[in-house]
């Protein structure tokens, strides 16, 4: 254990480079393998003890963007808490693995632990899932089959494949293996030694398959591709910048809705003079108008400005007062110009998964025992209800916010009403310069691909970018905290991938598969033991020879 929990550590941090801004998504499968390798023939305790290392260092540096403006309790907290998700995942491992085709029964173990993670406590928090280290391999295609929890599964399985290569471990009940099954709660390691008959097969064919997911992966982009001339319009997307960063980014008043203004009104020149096409739909990105519009005179007024100037609806993020004195709400808000027959503002989504501890403080005496800083979250945000279709836009679109595009059925729920196009609103301005935005803008091209969806993600400080169908960022905006302006030709799309249709089901029949394999290899070995230690007392009660 010694050379194992600093080796777990380790096999955790190299998956955190899988992940961006860093982008090597094969160290995604030498992480999981590692973490394979290091549980292997121990048991469900010792197991638990390497998966918590292992999570402390995937977690700890990749999550380290809570601590820039929050301090590094929140973000030790946080890291703590996704930690024991993986602790209860290396327990499972070693049973889950010993049994025959044990990377597969491992693999869904990992799905399993995700969908955990994806929901407790407080909605869960989806940060770190496999599947968002993918959106750039050819496992992505993965996505439009079982969506992300297909594509952890296929890192986990062509992870625990190369483990099983490695270790060259032989099948339990394979036809040669005249013994029975190893018991997976106290016996030892089942690697061959070398030079046995077992050892190159053992190698090989794990090996073998692990090659063969991944190109089963590449395989898939040709029928998933479409083909012909799909239906496509202009949309163009709006970053402001904003003149604070971390929690404080819109401590001036009206700042960032006036800069959102600015830039707008420079589309407006733009589109004038002819240089370029007017777009059809104007996106605003989350918390663009710090003022409520919908009470304040002069921020209506600056947005109704900014609206007739380019003469096209506005989706505009903003932060409206209530309900009530100590709530705000986190909405899109669908703005007509004056041209239309109801002009103003009209649809509305509001955020449906506010941030815990962020934008809501779910425990807020104990938090402020911890640090002082829960009371920049001055308001609770409260949740909103509803699918993220917003039809007064001239084709109907799927709102989403933020963090909630990590979350598999907020992303869904839009599609399946019959959005043609996702949007992300978001507001990175909170995590400065860090690895937060480029990890967002991950999951934004795998939902493209999950979806078969043009995907805009519109930020307020970066990065905003125009994602195809086919998860390629087609344009996107320049160093962060800067302001831009994108227009840009997406498609739209009307049919549906497997993945949006099925849901959750992938996801849940590989949680059912990985509970099934502990069952299935703890119960009997658990009936064995009994039955050992029941011929224990019958054997010490028989009399000794020489008593005879």
């Amino acid at each position: 254990m010694r050379i194992r929990v600093p080796a777990a550590f380790i096999a955790g941090l190299i998956g955190v480079f899988a992940f961006p801004p860093f982008g090597l998504w094969p160290l995604a499968f030498v992480s999981t393998a590692g973490l394979s390798i290091v549980v292997h023939g121990r048991r469900p305790r010792q197991g638990a003890w390497l998966g918590l290392a292992f999570g402390a260092g995937l977690f700890g540096p990749m999550l380290h963007w809570t601590a820039t403006f929050v301090g590094s309790a929140p973000w030790l907290i946080l890291v703590f808490s996704q930690t024991w998700y993986v602790a209860a995942l290396g327990a499972a491992l070693p049973v889950l693995q010993r049994r025959r085709l044990g990377p597969l029964w491992a693999a869904a173990g990992w799905v399993g632990e995700e969908a955990l993670r994806d929901r407790l406590p407080f909605g869960g928090f989806p940060w770190g899932r496999w599947a968002f280290s993918q959106s750039v391999s050819p496992l992505k295609w993965f996505a439009a089959l079982g969506g992300a929890p297909l594509v952890t599964f296929s890192v986990a399985l062509i992870g625990c494949c190369l483990a099983r290569a490695v270790l060259g471990v032989r099948d339990p009940g394979s036809a040669r293996d005249q013994g029975s099954p190893p018991d997976p709660l106290s016996s030892p390691d089942t690697a061959h030694p070398r030079g046995s008959w077992f050892a190159r097969p053992a190698r090989l064919v794990p090996a073998a398959g692990a090659v063969t997911v991944l190109a089963l992966g590449l395989a898939l982009w040709l029928p998933l591709h479409p083909t012909g001339t799909p239906r496509s319009t202009t949309i163009a997307a709006i970053q402001g910048d904003v003149p604070d960063r971390g929690l404080e980014f819109n401590a001036r008043r009206r700042q960032v809705l006036d800069n959102h203004v600015a830039q707008t009104m420079k589309l407006a020149a733009q589109i004038k003079a002819g240089t370029v096409p007017k777009p059809s739909l104007v996106l605003w990105p989350e918390n663009a108008s710090d003022i409520d519009p919908t009470t304040n005179q002069d921020a209506a007024g600056e947005i109704q400005q900014a609206t007739d100037a380019v003469g096209v609806p506005i989706l505009v993020g903003a932060l409206l007062d209530g309900p009530g004195p100590t709530h705000v709400t986190n909405a899109g808000i669908v703005w007509l110009p004056s041209s239309s027959t109801t002009p103003g503002p009209g649809q509305r989504y509001v955020k449906r998964h506010p941030v815990p501890f962020g934008e809501y403080m779910p425990l807020r005496s104990i938090a402020r025992k911890i640090t002082s800083k829960v009371d920049l979250v001055a308001r609770d945000m409260v949740a909103g209800s509803g699918n993220g279709l917003l039809t007064q836009t001239p084709y109907p679109v799927g709102d989403v916010i933020c963090f909630e595009v990590a979350y598999d059925s907020l992303v869904r729920s839009s599609v399946r009403a019959g959005a043609q196009m996702l949007v992300i609103q978001t507001n990175n301005a909170t995590f400065g310069h860090s690895g937060e935005t480029y990890q967002q803008l991950a999951m934004s091209r795998l939902r493209a691909v999950e979806h078969d969806r043009s995907v805009v993600q519109v930020a307020t400080s970066g990065k905003s970018a125009v994602i195809a169908p086919d998860g390629s960022v087609r344009q996107e905006s320049g160093p962060l905290f800067t302001a831009d302006v994108i227009v840009q030709s997406v498609q739209l799309r009307t049919t549906t991938t497997l993945a949006t249709r099925l849901g959750a089901v992938p996801e849940w029949l590989f949680t059912a598969l990985a509970l099934l394999g502990i069952a299935l290899t703890v119960i009997p070995a658990s009936r064995r033991r009994a039955r050992v230690t029941s011929l224990v007392p019958a054997a010490s009660s028989m009399p000794d020879k020489e008593d005879g």
